[in-house]
């Protein structure tokens, strides 16, 4: 059984019991998703399966024979920066820097669903697109905790990518 991660094939484990996060940083040594809470509160561990974002340690590894997985070190294949990494470091989007990757994972995601016309519970209008928005990518990036409070400029650089104003 086998899984792609940042363009790799790679083995699932043998034990059915390890998580995507473990699997990713135990296994892997992609130290990217942290495991913050190990409960699916706080979106450290976030990472991307076919687009969408995964919280990496409420999932068992074997849920996902066959997808594509991409952590924050795969978003820019290349050796360059990923645009959203680009304006975290601009727009000061992290402190500590313990959340950054899975804000990032999740900022990409948000971007895409709003991109995609995939509504939110702020989104006013169910038969338009959602614009991207201050409230919009508040409410999306809800689930990622950043203790150090470095909201303000984690919605500027989403921003910035959007081609919005905060």
């Amino acid at each position: 059984m086998t899984v792609t991660i940042n363009g790799s094939p790679a083995a699932l484990p043998d034990d059915p019991r390890v998580s995507l996060l473990d699997l990713l940083r135990e296994h892997l040594h992609l130290f990217g998703a942290k495991k913050g809470c190990n409960q699916g509160a706080c979106g450290a561990c976030t990472v991307l399966v076919d687009g969408e974002r995964v919280l990496s340690c409420l999932a068992l590894a074997v849920q996902y024979e066959g997808r594509s997985i991409t952590t924050v070190e795969g978003l820019a294949p290349q050796g360059d920066m990923h645009p959203l990494q680009k304006a975290f470091i601009s727009h000061d989007g992290f402190q500590c820097g313990y959340c950054t990757p899975g804000q990032i994972c999740s900022a990409v995601a948000v971007l895409d669903e709003i991109k995609a016309g995939i509504p939110s519970h702020v989104t006013a209008d169910l038969t338009a697109a959602p614009q991207v928005t201050n409230m919009e990518i508040r409410e999306r990036m809800s689930g990622n905790i950043c203790r150090c409070g470095a909201y303000p400029n984690i919605v500027a650089a989403i921003s910035e990518v959007a081609g919005v104003k905060a």
